[in-house]
């Protein structure tokens, strides 16, 4: 998409994404006092010390990947998060996530990209740890990669929308869930058209 190729958007664009992941993440947190989590190869011992926001630019600045690769990337998480229930995303899996699903995104859509060996250097990991990181995420997507034009409108819409009118959404207030374990993100079912989209918020 041509707008995004704009040197203003994209920054806006991270922006939004690593506030709204953080908030996701602080939600999942209190969750997981009350709630069984499943622990993944995505799950880290500890929480990272860099931010989601630092973190999500180190990977803006040195991927060198298509800005459409952010969107699909927000697609695949959502995608991933609404397959595995059991594995919401917080503050010891996020970083990960986002690693691994920007690379993925980045292999799918661009016709030049870097290897695992680069996107580990790049997240902080060893390159054994990326490529266990991409398996599972393969799997845990069930490898449905395919973005339509439709679905990459309907999310890259969303998010141009809620960055003109306001702050990342508060748990509360989000009109959309990105799976139903986040609580706080868009969930589409991708069979209909944006203008059917149903409100999923998670108990």
């Amino acid at each position: 998409m041509a707008e995004l190729e704009n040197p203003n958007v994209m920054p806006n664009l991270i922006t939004f994404l690593s506030s709204l992941l953080q908030k996701v993440a602080e939600s999942n947190d209190v969750n997981g006092r009350f709630q069984p989590q499943k622990i993944s190869v995505f799950h880290g011992l500890t929480r990272p010390t860099i931010t989601i926001q630092n973190y999500l630019d180190r990977i803006y600045k040195y991927a060198n990947c298509s800005p459409s690769c952010f969107i699909v990337a927000y697609v695949y998480l959502d995608r991933f998060a609404q397959r595995q229930t059991s594995l919401p995303i917080n503050s010891f899996n996020v970083h990960r996530l986002l690693i691994t699903s920007v690379m993925v995104a980045a292999k799918f859509m661009d016709d030049m990209y870097y290897n695992n060996a680069y996107y580990a250097k790049v997240g902080g990991i060893s390159t054994t740890e990326m490529n266990f990181l991409e398996v599972d995420f393969l799997f845990g997507l069930g490898f449905h990669l395919n973005v339509t034009p439709n679905t990459f409108h309907t999310y890259y819409s969303y998010l141009q929308r809620e960055m003109m009118l306001q702050p990342p959404p508060s748990i509360a207030d989000s009109s959309l869930s990105l799976g139903r374990s986040l609580k706080a993100h868009l969930c589409f079912n991708e069979e209909e058209s944006s203008h059917q989209k149903q409100q999923q918020l998670a108990v």
